[in-house]
């Protein structure tokens, strides 16, 4: 079926609504079981395993992002579309059955296998049906989407996993039940309104680099995830490292001697804009993940919040991200320029990372909360902006691989970012509370039920004691912030040098038909010149 090269604000809204259906899956879904899992662990009966759950699911969705880039370039974006959705819920269902903690992990990582293409190809969707123009204005969408999954997910699943039983069925499988009528639903809409010209071209499967990517990242997102308790200098985390280095010096040359058949072709990175926005990406997903994973234990740890109260408390989070994200969005219609709101927006989340690191025990919530507004204003401008800025410098028939790379980098800046805060967190805590004891002259026998492994130990010890281990994990994360903020100003300084292209007033697919027809009229002015 031949797709029209141009739709209305009504039919790309139609098919939005797919697509951020889509999206939704995978942005709730990394918030909504991370609030249960405790629970969910003491159900299976492990606890010590739980970790495996969250990196299987995380190895999963980041190895095959870029995979179905390439894939969705070669044959169409529709059908890979369906088929992570369908995955997606037949993981999901597989979740909600699973009887110990390592068939979870198992089955979280079929879902992963669809969330790789969830968010991805939702944004190349987007590109081949909107011009780079007018894209803003749509994907505020989908960073509202982002931005109220990551509050809602915390309390859903806290909701959910507090109920001892719904309809029979123990209360955290419906986290992973209430998937499926919005992945139906999914699928419904893309299948009946997504309508894209049908690709079908001569290529070769680049089996071979995809296998060195997945043995050049997989070592390296177990020792993000599991370093900490493998020890760093241990053998184990070495042989990892030394396997990944490995893979990914093979995996350079390979992919430059399989030029456009390649899953991430060298010749990208010869564009500046390629290269200066995935390094970015890669450090805004490191500042942000790295920040976020430590603001809700600041709610929850120091100032005594719930899951659930912590998940409401992050709304200002969202709020800042959908105004800046909106705002943006309609500057870009209007004006076609758009460099200067990553600059802008790095520069913010630098500020918040500052201030959250001024946070005490002592600190009113409401401080905490309007520094979130700036974090979530900085993320608005930056990461939309990361993703259109690269999909209008790059060709039309690049778009899928184009828009996996930002993903994957800012996945795999993600990983890193969370290990390094948790890393840090976890690492420096102990000190800086015995720091803390000896400074307010505190016995050690009066920490005798604390348990850092346990924090809701906390609450049994005596004040003294308990001052000092809130006053012990504030400096933690003291530390984090300004880690976090060190690495966002590189990410800073960068964006000053991205070059601004004036985007495109053409989606991907219409773009690609002005390209063959311009080839073809050189072709035939070739041709007549020869006669000549």
């Amino acid at each position: 079926m031949t797709a029209p090269t141009q739709l209305t604000h009504k039919q790309v809204l139609t098919v939005l609504s797919g697509l951020l259906l889509g999206m939704f899956l995978a942005a709730l879904d990394q918030t909504i079981v991370s609030t249960a899992m405790r629970t969910i662990a003491d159900d299976l009966e492990g606890q010590t395993a739980q970790a495996w759950v969250t990196t299987s699911y995380l190895i999963a969705s980041t190895i095959t992002t870029p995979l179905y880039g390439k894939l969705s370039d070669i044959y169409g974006r529709k059908p890979f579309y369906l088929f992570a959705i369908s995955i997606f819920i037949v993981g999901s269902v597989l979740c909600g059955t699973a009887q110990d903690i390592y068939q979870l992990a198992a089955y979280r990582a079929i879902q992963g296998l669809g969330a790789g293409g969830l968010m991805s190809l939702a944004f190349a969707i987007v590109g081949d049906l909107v011009s780079p123009r007018e894209r803003g204005r749509y994907q505020a969408y989908f960073m509202s989407v982002f931005a109220t999954s990551s509050v809602l997910g915390p309390v859903l699943g806290g909701a959910l996993a507090g109920q001892s039983s719904i309809f029979g069925i123990d209360g955290w499988r419906w986290i992973f039940y209430v998937n499926v009528p919005i992945g139906a639903a999914a699928l419904l809409v893309v299948s009946r309104n997504l309508h894209l010209p049908t690709r079908r071209s001569e290529h070769r499967i680049d089996y071979v680099g995809a296998a060195l990517l997945t043995s050049a990242v997989v070592p390296l997102l177990l020792v993000a995830e599991k370093g900490r308790d493998w020890g760093w200098g241990s053998g184990l985390t070495l042989g990892l490292l030394a396997l990944s280095l490995a893979s990914l010096a093979l995996f350079v040359p390979w992919e430059g001697r399989m030029g456009d058949e390649a899953i991430l072709p060298m010749r990208m990175f010869r564009s500046s804009v390629f290269s200066l926005t995935n390094v970015v990406s890669l450090l805004v997903g490191a500042g942000m993940f790295g920040g976020l994973v430590v603001v809700p234990l600041y709610l929850q740890i120091v100032k005594g919040s719930s899951p659930t109260e912590a998940g409401l408390q992050l709304i200002p989070l969202m709020v800042g991200i959908i105004i800046t994200s909106g705002l943006s969005g309609k500057l870009m219609s209007r004006t076609g320029r758009y460099k200067a709101f990553p600059i802008i927006g790095t520069a913010l989340m630098i500020a918040s990372m500052l201030l959250f690191s001024t946070l005490d025990a002592d600190s009113p919530i409401w401080t905490a909360m309007v520094y979130m507004v700036v974090m979530g204003a900085g993320l608005g401008l930056s990461m939309q902006t990361l993703v259109i800025s690269v999909q209008n410098a790059m060709p039309p028939r690049d778009m899928g691989v184009a828009t996996s790379s930002v993903t994957f980098f800012r996945s795999m800046g993600g990983t890193f970012g969370a290990a390094v805060a948790l890393a840090t967190l976890f690492g420096s805590v102990a000190g800086n509370i015995a720091d803390r004891a000896r400074a307010a002259r505190v016995p050690d026998e009066a920490f005798g039920g604390f348990n850092l492994d346990d924090t809701s130990t906390i609450a049994g010890i005596p004040q003294a004691a308990r001052d000092a281990v809130l006053g012990g994990f504030v400096d933690s994360m003291t530390t984090v912030f300004l880690v976090m903020g060190l690495l966002l100003v590189p990410a800073f300084v960068l964006t000053l040098f991205i070059k601004e292209i004036p985007l495109r007033a053409s989606g991907g697919i219409a773009a690609a038909h002005e390209d063959a027809d311009a080839e073809a009229a050189m072709q035939t002015a070739r041709t007549e010149g020869a006669v000549l």
